[in-house]
Parts: structure tokens; sequence; C-alpha cells
């Protein structure tokens, strides 16, 4: 076997770990909606209090992110994912057990905050991104992503089914069975980037380089605004489909096809964004999600609406990320993306923080989630406006002085 065949080998073998680690990673935090009402109901606790706890997770995952990815950049994504899914099954077994605000703060806030953020989407896809064909790096970054739909496709009905035929803490002890499998998944993630030389640019560089590009603070703006979206109807889409008359199931079943559409919408954003601008990519995603959520509130709530509704978000779902990632990538490089993408992805979470956390807010205040959906409509254009004046092209360095020669 040749050595470019072993190489292309390696790299599937990388791809297909990784899109299954994101799958259990992103599918597993997903079916958190799912537990709103029971807990809330069960523990007599607030939408606020169970909102918090999410919101924590959001903030931890964004926090801890650049850190876990600069520990990947040093030591190898490996180690760093399979301890990720320790921290995941610890979190789900203290949500289960630890029946208590505080289980919920500490399991689903911080425990599972950690673990989200030590195997989650910057380490996985600057794996991948290293080991793809240049040529086809945004296909295989879009394949990837694709990986976590496929998980919130596939576990959003089995936790459901699992709450409605046994019960909640149930479901969770399963769900922590599940997410063990993360640690034998990161085996093949295992190597460490490449070594650095003398000509190599230092991270401390990288970082100030980084700071002192406009491009870069426009793609963290962008990037808070996909948060708030994920996280807000992530975590309150089946309480708000309840509260409209329909059954828990409907709610299940449209973030199920949230997950599903995903899939297709996730490749289609890669695809798209190795052939087009993954900027005017990116602001018509924003657009279109603006457009999906006034056509949702525009009629009234049934159990079809509510499966168009996630059908159609979901072609739009997580897109963003292959596309953020790689304008990362195309910009500043690959060496390091987790770390810069890392801090775009503190980015999303602290919007995913307000997300979660307002909506929770908002229905006991108001006993509506409305503000809080027109609030998302007017993110979602910033978003796209944002994303226009991207400067799209590799940055210019200067060439390393050449070292002297001393006679």
């Amino acid at each position: 076997m040749s050595d470019n065949t072993t190489r292309r080998h390696g790299a599937l073998i990388v791809l297909i770990a990784g899109a299954l680690i994101l799958g259990l990673n992103m599918g597993l935090r997903q079916t958190f909606g799912l537990f709103l009402d029971p807990i809330t109901r069960d523990l007599s606790v607030s939408h606020t209090t169970f909102s918090f706890a999410i919101a924590i997770q959001n903030l931890l995952w964004g926090a801890l992110t650049p850190f876990f990815c600069a520990v990947a950049d040093r030591w190898g994504t490996g180690r760093v994912v399979a301890t990720g899914g320790v921290l995941y099954v610890a979190g789900l077994l203290t949500m289960a057990l630890v029946q208590t605000p505080l289980g919920l703060n500490l399991g689903a806030g911080i425990l599972v905050g950690m673990a989200v953020s030590a195997s989650g989407f910057p380490l996985i896809l600057s794996a991948v991104a290293r080991s793809a064909p240049v040529a086809s790096r945004g296909t295989w970054l879009g394949l990837a992503t694709a990986g976590g739909s496929i998980g919130q496709f596939a576990l959003l009905p089995a936790s459901q089914a699992l709450i409605g035929s046994w019960d909640w803490v149930t479901a969770l002890l399963v769900l922590a069975v599940a997410a063990a499998l993360v640690v034998p998944l990161a085996l093949p993630l295992r190597g460490r980037p490449a070594p650095q030389d003398e000509h190599t640019q230092p991270l401390s560089q990288a970082l100030r380089e980084a700071s002192g590009e406009r491009s870069y603070w426009l793609l963290n703006g962008g990037f808070f605004v996909c948060g708030f979206h994920v996280a807000f109807i992530a975590t309150h889409l089946p309480s708000y489909l309840t509260h409209q008359g329909l059954s828990p199931a409907v709610g299940a079943t449209a973030l199920a096809l949230v997950g599903f559409f995903n899939i297709v919408g996730s490749f289609g954003a890669g695809w798209l964004g190795s052939r087009f601008a993954m900027k005017r990519v990116l602001a018509g995603i924003y657009l279109a999600r603006a457009l999906v959520i006034l056509l949702m509130l525009s009629f009234p709530m049934t159990p079809v609406n509510a499966w168009l509704f996630g059908s159609a978000l979901g072609l739009l779902w997580l897109g963003t990320v292959p596309l953020t990632s790689g304008l990362v990538s195309h910009i500043f490089g690959a060496r390091y993306l987790a770390t810069l993408f890392g801090i775009v992805m503190l980015s999303h979470q602290m919007g995913a923080f307000l997300g979660a956390w307002l909506g929770g807010l908002s229905f006991d205040l108001t006993g509506s989630y409305q503000v809080i959906w027109w609030l998302a409509v007017g993110l979602a254009l910033m978003a796209a406006a944002l994303h226009w004046p991207i400067e799209e092209k590799p940055l210019t360095r200067a060439a390393p002085p050449a070292p002297v020669q001393i006679r």
C-alpha cells in the first residue's frame, strides 16, 4: 500500500471517529430541552433555575474551549477528547442522582459544560482539517459537522421514548452509558500537531495577529448570534410547543427534524463554502433564519407547522460551523485553528448563555417566549450585516528574517 493511500485511510478514520464523537457530543446535549418540563415539575424548580444550569453549561463550554484547544495544540487531541467523555458521563450521572438545583448546576452546568468544551467542534474539526485533503477541506468539515446532527436525530426520539416509557432519571442513566463511547472513539485522534520549527509562528504571535484583524472580530460577533439561536431553540422549543397545546412528542420530533435536516444543511454549507465566498453563504444563512422564524410566528402552531419549522431550521442549523471554522483556517492558516476557532467559539457560547437563560427568564416573567423570538429575528439580521465586510483572503505575513551567518 502506498504512503498516499495509507495517509488517506488514516484521514478517513479520523473523519469517521470525529463525526461519531460530535454525534454523541451534540446529540446528548441537544436532548436537554426534553428534560425541562419533567425536571421542573418533579423537582418543583422554575424554568429560570433549569435554564440557568444550561446557561452555565454553555458559558463554560465557551470559556474553557480555548484552554482545551491550546492543550490539544500542544499535546494532541485524543487525550483531551477522552477526558471530555469521562466528564460527560460524570455530568449526566450527577443530573440523574443529585436531584436538587445544586445537582442541576453541577451536573448539567459545570461538568457537562467542561465535557462539551473538551470534545466539541473546535477540537474535532481542527483534527479533521489537518488530515483532510486541502482542496476538499470545506466538504470534509461539513461531513464531520453533519455527524453532530446524526446524533441529534437519533438520540432525541430515543430519549423522549425513554422519558415516556420510564422516567427522566432512567433516560439520563442510559445517556451516560452512551457518553462513555467517546473515550474509545478518541483513540484515532491521539496524534500531536506538527512540531514547531524555528520558522513557525508562535502561538502568542498568532493571537496578537488575530486580535488586530477586524474580520476576526466580525466573525466573533456573527457567531455570538448563532450561539443565541441554537441554545434558545434547543433548550426551549419543546417547552414552547407544549405550551402552545402540542404534545411533548411533537417537540421531540421537531428537534429531531432539526438534526436530520442539518445533515443536509451542514454538508451543503461546506459544499457551498468550497465554491462561493464563505462570508456570503454565512450572511445568507442568517437572513434565512430570520425569515424562517418570522414565518413560524405568522401561522398557527400545529404539529405540521412545528415539523416544518424544525425541518427548515435544520437546513440552517450548524452549517455556520464549517463555514466559520473554514474562514478562520482560510485567513490565518491551520496551525492554530483549534485555538483561534476556540476563541470564536467562546463568543458563540456567550450568546448561548444569554439564549438559554433569557428564554427561561422571559417565560417566568411573562408566561411567553414571544419577546425572545423577536429578539432572535433582530439578531439574525445583525449577524448577516456583520459578515458582509469580512475580508476573505489569507493574511499576508512578513517573511521571517534570514538567520545571520557568523564566519
